[in-house]
């Protein structure tokens, strides 16, 4: 299986783009919204000419809204990220904004987080990622029980959660490295997108293993001498054509959303784009040929 036969150069792309995703956080960390920090979102139609985004940016520097960001939205407004704002702050937006008469701004939507909710959802947010961590290798050391020789079912499990840490700090870690270079936010979408990750992916990686524990069974039962290696380059060769191809479906509908669905859940998609394709290629490339390298370590130490 060339899966099994390259395994140390799949493990080698992984390690650098771990490394590199690392690297981006560490030096960048994520560009938090107001979902985390606390401050106002504000949603701004203009009537008929509407100023251009450094036209707008200046304006509101002036205006005493230093540090606030502007973006497109995908209705032809626009949307404003800044501070709190009061109702006195909104007249004063709203008057920024018209240009002096020039533009006619009406406020569509506006929200607003306080600095204490941003902190509630950043600690909630953390303690959401470890239980699902927690539930997921219960879950697989459990199911695997039955299944010993030659690891530990708590192997597979720890296994799976190596390859989730995988699937997670690679988005992670482009996140970083957009917030850094195009302003691009960390909001509840993309918690959101990172949770839907953690499942996407494990699903991915149990139906490997779960092919390996039918085939280990097997050979039990019948008395059938396979070594662990051949066991699970056979159960690779039968599941990772159709793990491809649903993938791939998943991936196409993504990619649809991403450019027909608007700038509202362009974060939300793309996290979820990149996870797809590195939770595929982890469940496929990486999980299972770990496994292989745990055994035969495990019989090495026992020669």
């Amino acid at each position: 299986m060339f899966i099994l036969k390259y395994k140390n150069f799949f493990f080698a792309l992984s390690g650098l783009l771990v490394l590199a995703s690392l690297v981006a956080i560490g030096m960048w960390g994520l560009n938090p919204s107001v979902d985390f920090t606390g401050g106002s979102i504000v949603s701004v139609r203009f009537a008929d000419a509407r100023p251009t985004g450094p036209e707008l940016t200046t304006t509101l520097e002036k205006a005493g809204f230093a540090g606030a960001v502007v973006r497109d939205s995908a209705e032809g407004g626009v949307l404003i990220r800044t501070k709190t704002l009061s109702e006195g702050d909104r007249t004063t937006l709203l008057t920024a904004l018209s240009g002096e008469g020039r533009y006619k701004p009406e406020i569509e939507r506006l929200s607003s987080v306080g600095p204490t909710v941003g902190q509630e959802l950043r600690r909630k947010t953390w303690i959401a990622i470890a239980l699902v961590m927690l539930m997921i290798i219960l879950y697989v050391a459990f199911t695997f029980r039955k299944v010993s020789e030659p690891i530990s079912s708590w192997v597979y499990g720890l296994i799976a959660i190596l390859a989730l840490l995988h699937d997670i700090t690679i988005p992670t870690g482009v996140f970083a490295l957009l917030g850094k270079t195009a302003g691009l936010e960390a909001d509840t979408l993309f918690i959101v997108a990172l949770l839907t990750i953690l499942g996407l992916s494990v699903n991915d990686t149990i139906v490997v293993f779960d092919r390996i524990r039918e085939h280990l069974r097997r050979n039990k039962e019948h008395h059938t001498k396979e070594g662990f290696t051949e066991t699970v380059g056979k159960s690779l060769e039968e599941t990772y054509v159709r793990s491809l191809n649903t993938s791939l479906t998943v991936i196409l509908v993504l990619l649809v959303l991403f450019f027909l669905g608007g700038s509202v859940i362009h974060s939300f998609v793309l996290t979820l784009l990149i996870g797809m394709v590195v939770g595929t290629y982890s469940s496929i490339f990486i999980a299972s040929p770990l496994l292989v390298v745990i055994a035969n370590r495990k019989l090495q130490n026992l020669k």
